[in-house]
């Protein structure tokens, strides 16, 4: 079985969800053996980067992907705003102001820690069960509500144009940087929109491991899938490892709990020799499995 990540550097103009399935094809064309698939965390398809595919048991780990902080690097153009808050949309204000970078670097603390977020119309969050996206293009009002989000950096990442200005956000999960463009250029007395958005970092990943979709193809050609793979652990860089014995890691794998451990209380990855055993809560020296990987020692 195949179990651990690839790392897709997300091209303009595809979807998430069409990512995985070009994973899924790649792997079916490459003769692999039929595998789990999916991705950890949305990417609007005008967003390019860094998008964390997890295969086999690694898909257990999705949802903590999907709870990680990403950073991204966007433009906003300044003078126009659209109905999408980025380029796919209709132009529905302009301003003649536009603010110096100066202005800008002032302005950026105000976005900077917890902040409340209004999320864009065209967005994938639900309203009474329908897409707010699909009830704003059938000429809907939606209402949404506002959010509290957390942008933990906030910088400028290159010299600004007249019309535009390129920032680095390091931000929580749920943030839309589309609102963040929006609300800067709003809080600078004009209005904006994302002309380019990509992400860098999502949880522990970086753009330096990612691949292009033409690296992906490969493997359906027959390219190895090893030296495109990351293992599971990969996804847990943030969290120490506990070694276990041959022992304990039997005891893991039946959901029991291990007692007298002197490690300080947190989550930890419990690992026999190289292979992860169990995501594993440690609380006041006692070990309760969290989440069980399926994965074969080394010596199977």
């Amino acid at each position: 079985m195949v179990n651990g990540w690839i790392i897709l550097d997300k091209p303009r103009g595809l979807g998430s969800t069409q990512a995985v399935a070009a994973v899924k094809r790649n792997l079916r064309e490459g003769g692999y053996p039929k595998t789990k698939v999916g991705h950890g965390g949305t990417l609007d398809p005008l967003a390019e980067g860094v998008l964390p595919i997890a295969l086999g048991e690694a898909t257990k780990l999705a949802g903590r992907m999907l709870d990680a902080s990403k950073v991204y690097d966007f433009t906003i153009r300044f003078g126009e705003q659209t109905d999408t808050l980025d380029t796919e949309g209709e132009v529905v204000e302009r301003s003649d102001a536009r603010p110096s970078s100066a202005e800008v670097e002032a302005i950026l603390p105000r976005f900077t820690g917890h902040i409340e977020q209004l999320p864009p119309a065209y967005s994938a969050l639900k309203v009474e069960g329908k897409r707010a996206y699909d009830l704003a293009r059938a000429g809907e009002d939606v209402e949404l509500k506002v959010r509290s989000v957390t942008v933990h950096s906030l910088n400028v990442a290159a010299d600004p144009s007249e019309d535009q200005i390129t920032l680095t956000a390091h931000v929580s999960k749920g943030t839309y940087i589309r609102s963040l463009a929006r609300d800067i250029a709003g809080a600078l007395g004009t209005c904006g929109h994302v002309t380019y958005l990509r992400r860098t970092k999502a949880g522990p990943f970086r753009e330096e491991q990612a691949i292009s979709l033409d690296l992906l193809n490969e493997i359906g050609k027959g390219a190895s899938l090893e030296d495109l793979l990351l293992p599971l652990e990969a996804g847990l860089d943030d969290i120490p490892a506990l070694s276990l014995s041959q022992t304990d890691a039997q005891a893991v794998r039946q959901g029991r709990v291990l007692s007298g451990l002197p490690q300080p209380s947190g989550l930890y990855c419990a690992m026999l020799d190289s292979v992860p055993v169990a995501l594993v809560e440690i609380s006041d020296g006692t070990a309760k499995v969290v989440r069980g990987f399926n994965l074969p020692d080394v010596a199977e």
